[in-house]
Order: structure tokens, then C-alpha cells, then sequence
């Protein structure tokens, strides 16, 4: 049979019930020509490499551990991993099936899938842009201390610097209950950051940051000019290094004294909390914030897969591994801190803290009192380096991809080559995040990362779900599926996509609603014009939403019901001979009978 000289067909009866399999012969033959149209991964490793690279990130070492401890110890893995299997993998497979089967970024592939809500597409590229301006900065940090971890003494180890305030500086690991500081938090403080007084005190750049933010964007564009041919190569070591270092670190930490009780404080559960629904909420926003769900990256790099690739089989391994990281980190760093704990005669709760203290001031003083420290400290900030790298490598790849889709001969008549569209990505990028390497830049990162990573993401995630699990359908989901695999999804994954994921990614939103708690940096609250600034930094994104809703509607002819009706109708030929999008015709009849037979 020639590739592409067939079509598959479906008749979907009005009667049967969504979740009952479709029931058609499919084909998984590609035409050359059509593969040709979009430069693919060179092999399936470097695109499920790449996905776990992106999954498992800075999150994993410093978020899970601290919500696992705080919301019940072991008790907190029952919800956890209930929507790992619930949520998580149904929404990566979700993501994963639009990219490959279109082979378009989100904002074409999401448009095609629901003209209504085609805004969601774009917000995804603007968050995804957002994030990347800053979250650069932790790498910014991590290369600081890397140049730092080379030196004789580990400078934060000591009171005697320049930068020490030495009315409140202690030698020692500080208990939180006290007002004194560590010698590592004031190295960070005062080293590191130069802190100012407040984000109202920008207090001029700092300038050795900045060099680092230089070097850091540097690393990036190197890693990512080729696109995925580059890529691809770079996640080898990326996205497999820094196991090397937590297993080298775990054996390392369980055999110092007191390892075993910060463990054991890390699993042991306190079974009550699994009665209170804030518990519940925090895992199922650990797990959709973990895989990156509605940041676009999962669909972009889906998009470079071939049509035939295992997209179910990726999904179980990027989820499995994500969580088991978040296990294995919590541990290494939870025996770390039983260690400090034990030597320093302070209870367990008393030193473990949450957000960037975690790894730049709790952990690099473990380090400085572990044997071999001078091996074990650039080790640990160069595998923090390669999970934020990887990370960042996806957020970016969201938004040249974007550009390609959309503009792209146009960009290219005048760049001439793409190289040069990633460099003007990452510079603009790069300029945008120089606030970041102020002395009050620390106040910018937590509210970006706050309205951004917190409050914009689930607003997002919502309305991706609705458009594609609702408005698209589970039928057509599990059609694009059987037309890339051979065989329908089993009942497992239509019932989470017809009813679990919508219900429980609502759930995040109105707990996120009620919990909602006003930005803030350790004891210091910002200002209100900051507030509103934070909520200015969300409408970024989220604004795309009703606004392409409005804009779709207008253009439309007829009632109010008819535009919506048509708004809500996918152009995405499902029974196109070549799914490639670029090559389907929307007045195709075979659209207008597909159209009927499963709306």
C-alpha cells in the first residue's frame, strides 16, 4: 500500500455514549513528503528525554519535599499520587495526542481544535514567554555559586565577611524560631542579592548578576539555536546528569548520623490531613504544575514527534519519572537536613523551609559540613543548572515555535535563517529579565513567579481542559489517537478526560480562589500598587482567553446560537488523508461529514 493513498473513516452513532470506542479501521502510514514538512526529533529518547527534562525541574527539589512534610509526611503521597494516575497522565497524553497529531504549537494547534476559545493557545505562549524572562535567574544564582563552590572555604560558611551583618550572624544552622540569621542566608542575602529594603528600592543592577544572566542565556541559545536537532543532543546529558548526583548525594546522606530521622520525618504520615481538602488541592496542583499542563511546552515539543510515535507509552514514563525524582528528592534532601538537625540539637520542622532557601541557603550549608565538600558542592549546583536548564530549554523552544507557525516566511525574508530568530528570542528575553538582577530584584522574581506560576496557570489550565476534553470531545481525542497508534484509548483514559480531569482542575481553580493569600517575601508584604502590578502580570495571559472568544464570535455571521454553534465547531480534518494541518482544506466534504457524524 502507498503511504498516504488511504483514509480512515468513522461513523460515530448520535446514541452511543461518549466513552463507548470508536469503531473504525485506522492507518498509521505518513506520506515522506509529509513528514518533511516539520523538522522531527532523530529519535524517541531524545524526545521522551527532552519531556522529562522539562517535568522534572527545580519544583521537584524544593516544592514537593516541603508540601509533602507540611500537608501529612506519607500521608500527603495517597492524594498525590491519586492525581498523578487521575489527572497527571490523562492531560500529558491529552497535550501530547493535539501536538503530535497537528504538528503545530499551541496557538495554531488549540485553534484548530476550538475556534471559541482559541485565546487559550496564545496565553499558553505568553505565560510560557513570562516564565522564561525570570526563571532564568535561578540559573543566574546557581552559576554564582558554582564559581563560589571552588574557592578554599565555602564563603558562606563563615561570619567574617564583608557582607556579614555580625550583630545577628551565627556560624551555625539557625533555628527558625529565633531572630539570628545563618552565615549561608546572609551570603545569600547580602552576597548574592545585595537585598534592598523592598520593591519599591530597586536599588541599581548588580552588575556580577548580570554578567551570569549573560552567561546563563548564553548557555541557553547554544543548547537551543539548532532547534530540536540541537536539543535533542543536549538533553543526553541534561536530563540524565543530575540522577547521577541525587543518588550519589542519597547513599552519601544516609550514612551520616541523623539521616534517618529527617526520612522518617519526610514519610511518616499524619493520616488526619487526608481529611482536610487544602491537602488534596496541593497534590493535584503539585501534579499539574510538576508536568507543566497549560504551559504549552508539552504540545510544542509533541509537535516535533513522528506521527506514529508512542504518545501513551512517552506520557507513562515522563509521569512515572517526574514523581519518582520528587520522592527521591524529598529523601536526599530531607536526610540532609536530619543530619544538620542532629549536629546542631534543633527538631527537624525548625530547619526545613520552602522556595529557593531550600537550595541556596539550607542545602549548600549541609554541604560545606559533609565530607568532601569541595566534590560534593559543584556537583550539586551543576545538577541544579541541568534541571533548570532543561526547563527553560521547552519555555523558550514555546515561543519560537509560535513565531515559525505564524510568521514565519515573513521572519525569515528578513532574518534569513531561523538561528537568528531564536537569538532575538532569547535577547528580548534577556533584557526583560534585568530586573531581576537588581538589588531588589528578589521582590520581582516572587511576584512574577506568584501571579504567574500560581494564579495565571490555573486559570488557564481550566479552559484548555473545557476546550479540549469537553467542546472537542473525547471521541475525537480518542480518534486522533487510533489514527497515530492503531487502537482506541481504553476506558481508563476517556472517563478521566469526559469527567475526572474537568471536575478536578475546576476543584484546583475554586480552592485556589478561596485559599488565595496576597503575595509576599518571608515576613516583608508588598505594597498595593504592587498587588495590582502582580494581577497586571495574570490579564498578560489570561486576557487572550476572552479576548479571542469575542473576536472569533464577531467575525461570524448569524445569531447568537449559530456563531456560537460554529465557533464551537473544530476545523481540524480528522479524516484528512495527510493530517498534516498545513495541508487540509476546510471545505473538505469529508470535514462536513466527520463534523456531523460526531458533534
Amino acid at each position: 500500500m502507498d503511504a498516504g493513498t488511504e483514509t480512515s473513516k468513522i461513523t460515530i452513532d448520535d446514541k452511543e455514549c461518549a466513552l463507548k470506542p470508536l469503531d473504525f479501521k485506522v492507518i498509521t502510514d505518513r506520506s515522506a513528503d509529509a513528514e518533511t514538512q516539520r523538522p522531527t526529533w532523530s529519535g524517541r529518547l531524545e524526545f521522551v528525554l527532552a519531556t522529562v527534562g522539562y517535568a522534572v525541574g527545580l519544583g521537584n527539589i524544593w516544592r514537593f519535599p516541603y508540601l509533602c512534610y507540611n500537608s501529612g509526611g506519607g500521608a500527603f503521597m495517597v492524594p498525590y499520587l491519586i492525581m498523578v494516575f487521575l489527572c497527571g497522565i490523562p492531560l500529558l497524553v491529552m497535550e501530547f495526542t493535539i501536538g503530535q497529531y497537528t504538528r503545530l504549537g499551541p496557538v495554531h494547534a488549540l485553534a484548530k481544535v476550538c475556534p471559541l476559545l482559541k485565546g487559550v493557545g496564545l496565553a499558553t505562549v505568553v505565560i510560557s514567554f513570562v516564565f522564561c524572562t525570570y526563571y532564568n535567574v535561578l540559573m543566574t544564582w546557581a552559576l554564582f555559586y558554582l564559581h563560589n563552590s571552588f574557592r578554599a572555604t565555602l564563603p558562606w560558611t563563615s561570619c567574617n565577611n564583608t557582607w556579614n551583618n555580625i550583630r545577628n550572624c551565627s556560624n551555625s544552622i539557625i533555628d527558625n524560631s529565633t531572630y539570628q540569621q545563618s552565615a549561608s542566608q546572609q551570603f545569600f542575602d547580602y552576597r548574592l542579592l545585595e537585598r534592598s529594603g523592598g520593591i519599591e528600592e530597586a536599588g541599581g543592577i548588580r552588575w556580577e548578576l548580570f554578567g551570569y544572566l549573560i552567561v546563563a542565556w548564553v548557555i541557553v541559545y547554544i543548547c537551543i539555536f539548532k532547534g530540536v536537532k540541537s536539543t535533542g543532543k543536549v538533553v543526553y546529558f541534561t536530563a540524565v546528569f543530575p540522577y547521577f548526583i541525587l543518588f550519589a548525594l542519597l547513599i552519601n546522606n544516609v550514612q551520616l548520623p541523623g539521616a534517618k530521622k529527617g526520612i522518617l520525618y519526610f514519610v511518616t504520615p499524619v493520616w488526619s490531613k487526608l481529611f482536610e481538602v487544602k491537602v488534596w488541592a496541593n497534590a493535584a496542583a503539585q501534579v499539574f504544575n510538576s508536568l507543566g499542563i497549560a504551559f504549552g511546552s508539552m504540545i510544542s515539543m509533541a509537535s516535533y514527534s513522528k506521527f506514529n510515535n508512542n504518545i501513551i507509552r512517552d506520557a507513562l514514563i515522563v509521569s512515572f519519572t517526574n514523581s519518582f525524582t520528587s520522592i527521591l528528592a524529598g529523601c536526599v534532601i530531607f536526610s540532609a537536613i536530619g543530619y544538620m538537625a542532629h549536629i546542631h540539637h534543633l527538631p527537624v520542622e525548625n530547619i526545613s523551609t520552602d522556595g529557593p532557601g531550600l537550595v541556596f541557603v539550607v542545602y549548600p550549608e549541609v554541604i560545606s559540613t559533609m565530607p568532601v565538600f569541595h566534590l560534593w558542592a559543584p556537583l550539586f549546583f551543576i545538577m541544579l543548572l541541568c534541571l533548570g536548564l532543561d526547563s527553560q530549554f521547552a519555555t523558550v523552544e514555546v515561543a519560537v515555535t509560535f513565531i515559525k507557525d505564524e510568521f514565519g516566511p515573513q521572519i525569515l525574508r528578513f532574518l534569513k535563517r531561523e538561528e537568528l530568530l531564536t537569538l532575538a528570542v532569547c535577547i528580548i528575553c534577556f533584557l526583560l529579565g534585568i530586573p531581576h538582577v537588581t538589588k531588589g530584584g528578589i521582590y520581582v522574581f516572587q511576584l512574577m513567579d506568584h501571579y504567574t506560576a500560581v494564579v495565571s496557570l490555573t486559570f488557564l489550565a481550566f479552559f484548555e481542559v473545557v476546550a479540549v476534553c469537553w467542546i472537542f470531545g473525547v471521541p475525537r481525542i480518542s480518534f486522533m489517537i487510533a489514527r497515530m497508534q492503531g487502537r482506541n484509548p481504553n476506558i481508563y483514559f476517556r472517563v478521566c478526560w469526559l469527567l475526572l480531569c474537568p471536575i478536578l482542575v475546576l476543584c484546583i481553580l475554586i480552592s485556589s480562589i478561596i485559599h488565595y493569600t496576597p503575595v509576599h517575601y518571608g515576613k516583608y508584604k508588598y505594597p498595593v500598587w504592587a498587588e495590582w502590578v502582580g494581577w497586571g502580570v495574570s490579564l498578560v495571559s489570561i486576557i487572550w482567553v476572552p479576548l479571542g472568544a469575542i473576536h472569533e464570535i464577531y467575525r461570524h455571521k448569524g445569531s447568537l446560537l449559530q456563531r456560537l454553534k460554529t465557533t464551537t465547531t473544530p476545523t481540524l480534518i480528522l479524516e484528512a488523508e495527510d493530517p498534516q494541518p498545513e495541508k487540509q482544506k476546510l471545505n473538505s466534504p469529508s470535514f462536513e461529514t466527520l463534523s456531523t457524524s460526531v458533534a
